[in-house]
């Protein structure tokens, strides 16, 4: 008997693809990711398993700067291949234990099917637990950056945070940020595209030119 079944392929998402879809259950319910955060961003992150310490204090910096995401227009999905059961209750052992409650959804990826469709799971690190990832996905669901660690290494909370707020700015002004730019700081004009642009910006003293092709300005 011929098998009809057919094999789902998955790809490594980048910057600039469509947010992959997917329905899940999580701590908040199930939900429909192209339906979920309407107008909003997301910032999706995964951890290896609940219940062991370095996710511990990541997802508590989640949730203890949960209102800078809220501030920043931002919805929190959390994920790993752990069953409901075991995410409810590490988020009642870290809120008895910890004070700390994590008040946003965590996707329960038994099938790792979230997993592998966002690129979570990688063989050479684990076949069975996802890598500590996160996407920054913007209000019409395209994927704008993406950041991976290995299992043993905490992310940055700051860093997290930091380019969240760059992404958002830079799409506002459309301006690019420098090294180690943060909220505050100039950013960098876009560089001449003709000759007619170019000599505009030498002449231009409104704004802290290096070169031509390289000027800051204050965001007012």
């Amino acid at each position: 008997m011929e098998n009809t079944e057919q094999k789902v392929i998955y790809s490594m998402p980048r910057i600039g693809d469509k947010a992959p879809d997917f329905e899940a259950i999580t701590t908040k319910g199930k939900i429909r990711f192209l339906d979920f955060a309407k107008d909003k961003w997301v910032v999706m992150f995964s951890h290896p398993a609940d219940f062991t310490p370095v996710c511990t204090t990541e997802m508590s910096g989640f949730a203890v700067r949960k209102n800078e995401f809220d501030a920043l227009n931002t919805e929190l999905l959390g994920l790993s291949i752990d069953s409901i059961h075991a995410h409810l209750g590490w988020v009642n052992n870290v809120r008895n234990n910890m004070g700390v409650y994590f008040d946003f959804p965590i996707i329960a990826d038994l099938d790792m099917h979230v997993s592998k469709l966002y690129g979570m799971l990688q063989p050479n690190e684990s076949e069975t637990a996802a890598v500590r990832a996160v996407f920054f996905i913007d209000p019409e669901k395209k994927i704008r950056l993406i950041m991976y660690y290995p299992l043993n290494v905490g992310r940055n909370m700051d860093e997290i945070l930091r380019v969240l707020e760059a992404l958002q700015i830079s799409d506002k002004y459309k301006v690019a940020m420098p090294l180690d730019w943060k909220k505050g700081d100039k950013v960098i004009v876009p560089p001449p595209k003709t000759l007619a642009e170019m000599e505009e910006r030498i002449n231009d003293d409104s704004i802290e030119k290096i070169d031509f092709y390289l000027a800051k300005k204050e965001l007012v």
